[in-house]
């Protein structure tokens, strides 16, 4: 069914805009009348190229910070508990929406609901916006009734995960760009300065001592081969990439993470905070334990944790405790396996969850922070170690020319 952006003016005079979707422009224009809206633009038409209903789609399939979809949803668990109903909150959201690809899929999404669609199936077909855990949050909001409630669980999760996405990213930002700038200088010392300051020497039949060969051998190294060097620095991450995106080369390389000194531990506390977190949200908002696991699995990129996960999930449907199919695997965290074992004996799993999450949530920040704090004077004491081995390099041998000199 084509997809029609409209502009035009509400009953009250105020001017709207968004996506409808219609069999032609004439419907569209009908469908707008009946809500009220007269519409004085219509973008798109039945008989639009091909090329232009698929810039629209991929308009479409962009994607949203995770703080502004929290945002949003946070905006239409108010609309729903100030008592006003779904579509007329959906389009008084899409409304407010300044981001145009937002509003377009809340327009969409309010089309198919005064349509008759459930609102969990509407947001289903944007799931490049709407992952599974928060379309299955709220068809079960849905089910129980208490919608606005779950809407403001979810906005409370979303905020959270962005939230330690942030502290993760801001962490690791800076480390990076120090080893950028560190090597783009080296690179631009060894490739141009050198070899002018060092050339003198080639001229002399002094033997030069071995770390001034040394600098020359590189120097000369970078100079010669720099376009193979160029081409192996661009080529390598792609063929690294390209071998991530088989079966093959993804299994080796989660199972290489997980065991790799330092950042195996990480990877497993990350991925056991949110899957606790992401859990104990499910679970509270009424969802059932497999069809929780089933959208935690989906939220885990590391395959081999993903696996384990799948079997714990056969494991519970088998009859088995999910503390005990979850530890067979050896792979999560103790403190994990004994919160989920005491929550299931306990009946209080949710209240659990949350407390292992928020337990690896701070071991992860407080693992982050030490990380960084060490990284920052290792790479300055790195790059002085490059610099005085450069200069000791360059002018032992002028000093020793002097010597000869006198």
């Amino acid at each position: 069914m084509p997809v029609f952006a409209y502009r035009g003016l509400s009953a009250a005079g105020r001017a709207v805009g968004g996506v409808i979707d219609a069999d032609s422009a004439r419907s569209a224009r009908g469908k707008l009348r009946e809500q009220g809206i007269f519409p004085t633009d219509l973008n798109q038409s039945a008989a639009a190229p091909a090329t232009r209903v698929a810039s629209v789609r991929r308009f479409l399939r962009r994607r949203v910070p995770a703080a502004e979809l929290a945002l949003v949803t946070r905006q239409l668990a108010t609309l729903l508990g100030a008592g006003l109903p779904l579509v007329d909150a959906l389009g008084t959201l899409a409304d407010q929406i300044h981001r145009p690809m937002l509003r377009a899929i809340f327009s969409q999404v309010r089309e198919r609901v005064r349509e008759g669609a459930a609102l969990a199936d509407a947001l289903a077909m944007h799931g490049h916006v709407f992952s599974s855990l928060y379309v299955n949050m709220v068809r079960a909001g849905e089910t129980a009734g208490a919608l606005e409630v779950v809407l403001g669980r979810l906005a409370d999760y979303s905020e959270s995960q962005a939230e330690f996405v942030n502290k993760v990213r801001g962490a690791l930002t800076y480390p990076i760009i120090m080893l950028i700038v560190a090597a783009g200088i080296v690179t631009f010392l060894m490739a141009y300065v050198v070899p002018q300051i060092t050339g003198v020497f080639a001229q002399t039949a002094q033997a030069l001592p071995a770390s001034t060969q040394a600098l020359l051998w590189i120097s000369n190294t970078m100079s010669e081969y720099w376009l193979l060097l160029v081409a192996a620095a661009v080529g390598l991450p792609v063929a690294f990439a390209a071998a991530l995106r088989t079966a093959t080369g993804r299994e080796i390389y989660d199972r290489w993470l997980l065991r790799a000194p330092y950042i195996g531990p990480m990877v497993i506390k990350v991925v056991s905070a949110r899957m606790a977190r992401t859990l104990a949200t499910l679970l509270s908002s009424g969802v059932q334990l497999l069809t929780a696991l089933d959208a935690v699995k989906l939220l885990v990129a590391n395959r081999t944790l993903a696996r384990e996960i799948e079997n714990t999930r056969d494991g519970i449907r088998e009859g088995h405790g999910m503390a005990n199919t979850l530890g067979r695997s050896g792979l999560f965290p103790p403190l994990l396996i004994e919160m989920i074992r005491v929550g299931e004996r306990s009946g209080e799993l949710e209240p659990m969850l949350e407390r292992a999450a928020d337990a690896y949530e701070r071991e992860v920040a407080s693992s982050l922070a030490q990380m960084t704090t060490f990284l920052e004077p290792m790479m300055t004491v790195l790059m002085a170690g490059i610099i005085v081995f450069m200069i000791l390099a360059v002018l032992t041998p002028i000093f020793q020319l002097n010597q000869l000199a006198q």
